[in-house]
């Protein structure tokens, strides 16, 4: 069962419509936020391994980071910044990663310093795979699962998650596998913060009604505004995902309001998953595959 369980969440990780009359009018935000341009490499001094599902601190002195998602054994890492595009390597996060033949991966904190990522750990015995605890400096504690979000029933797997910077609004993928090495369908849902669980919004669906259509929508990401949403697209054909990966954003002028219609990142190309504001929102980083291996990237906008 663990075996099988990480194939599927590895898979997923790693590759990790039509619009009905309700909300299909529904307009983009008026507001205007600049064009994200000049794509460049980050630097991981003393890292030299596959770098993945970046996230950058709300204080913005940390990055973090996962080897590859199709490795044995994924494990979370983090770096501590020296400029926006360079980082130094520290290690392991001390008390995320679970040990051997296991996943842990995809990490997002909130301004309270609040840990969120993903792991395979439990699986066969939870049906869960969000985990949160509390950071500081290189450090994980009080790690355990995250309440209310799994449907808590075998093939539906959380294989994404972003957490708002508030900590009150939990964005996360809805994989369903059945039988493959990728999902047969990924939709992104939101939870919000009830004391010390989560709970899913009633709307979320109609939330993100045009940015789930029937192709496999994850990794998101939200600016703290809430307004902008940033996630990765693969589009199906024929019931087979169809490379490569496009990343997208979509905004809304109200946190009221649905997303309004996705668009692509036109400088963002290749294989690129993973987008992740920076905390000035000035920088979009994400992964991208260079001659086999995963690293960090961002492009900026002003």
């Amino acid at each position: 069962m663990l075996a099988i369980t990480l194939l599927l969440l590895c898979a997923a990780c790693t590759t990790r419509a039509d619009d009905g009359a309700s909300i299909a009018d529904a307009p983009d935000a008026k507001h205007h936020f600049g064009v994200f341009t000049n794509p460049e490499p980050v630097t991981i001094e003393g890292y030299s391994q596959d770098a993945m599902e970046p996230f950058i601190s709300p204080d913005g002195n940390y990055l973090f980071f996962n080897n590859s998602n199709s490795a044995s054994t994924t494990n979370l890492y983090y770096a501590t910044k020296i400029d926006d595009v360079t980082f130094q390597y520290q290690g392991e996060i001390a008390g995320a990663n679970a040990g051997p033949l296991t996943l842990t991966a995809v990490p997002s904190m909130d301004i309270n310093n609040i840990f969120y990522f993903i792991s395979n750990r439990s699986y066969a015995q939870t049906f869960s795979t969000i985990y949160s605890g509390m950071f500081s400096n290189g450090t994980l504690s009080n790690v355990a699962l995250v309440p209310g979000v799994s449907k808590d029933k075998m093939g539906d797997v959380n294989f994404d998650q972003c957490i708002s910077q508030d900590g009150g609004t939990l964005y996360f993928v809805d994989g369903v596998f059945d039988g493959g090495s990728v999902p047969a369908h990924a939709s992104i849902a939101i939870a919000r913060r009830h004391g010390d669980h989560f709970v899913r919004l009633k709307n979320s669906a109609e939330i993100m009604r045009r940015i789930n259509t029937h192709d496999l929508n994850y990794a998101p990401d939200v600016s703290k505004s809430g307004l902008e949403f940033f996630f990765t697209r693969i589009p199906i054909q024929d019931s087979q995902p169809k490379p490569p990966p496009v990343i997208y954003t979509a905004t809304r002028s109200s946190t009221s309001k649905p997303f309004g219609a996705p668009r692509k990142i036109e400088a963002i190309s290749g294989f690129a998953e993973a987008p992740a504001l920076s905390p000035d929102e000035k920088s979009l980083y994400f992964h991208l595959q260079v001659s086999g291996t995963f690293v960090i990237y961002r492009v900026t906008r002003p």
